[in-house]
């Protein structure tokens, strides 16, 4: 009877260890897919936009019709961080290149 009463001890005490261990391995699997969705559908896209819109701000030059902080202008200068703008006859403002939204 001793026998069978410590072969219930020595099981009660290992079953509860081997149970976090599943679940920890299913929690690590959870966190990978959910960081590979985050990935996938806010990340990737993300840095996909940034480089097409460096790639557009590297395209400016003079003489382009620009959108710049809510004003329509023309190149007139292109600096390393700014542009020189013409927004009407005789009056030129300077903007930040970050400030470009579009290119006509």
């Amino acid at each position: 009877m001793n026998e069978t009463v410590e072969v219930v001890n020595q099981t009660a005490q290992i079953a509860p260890n081997a149970q976090p261990q599943a679940g920890m391995w299913g929690m690590i699997l959870y966190c990978v897919i959910i960081m590979a969705i985050l990935y996938l559908f806010m990340i990737r896209p993300n840095k996909k936009r940034m480089a097409e819109y460096q790639k557009m701000l590297d395209s400016v030059k003079v003489g382009n019709r620009v959108l710049a902080a809510g004003i329509y202008g023309t190149v007139k200068k292109v600096n390393e961080k700014t542009i020189e703008m013409e927004i009407a006859k005789g009056v030129v403002i300077e903007v930040n290149k970050n400030a470009i939204a579009a290119i006509e």
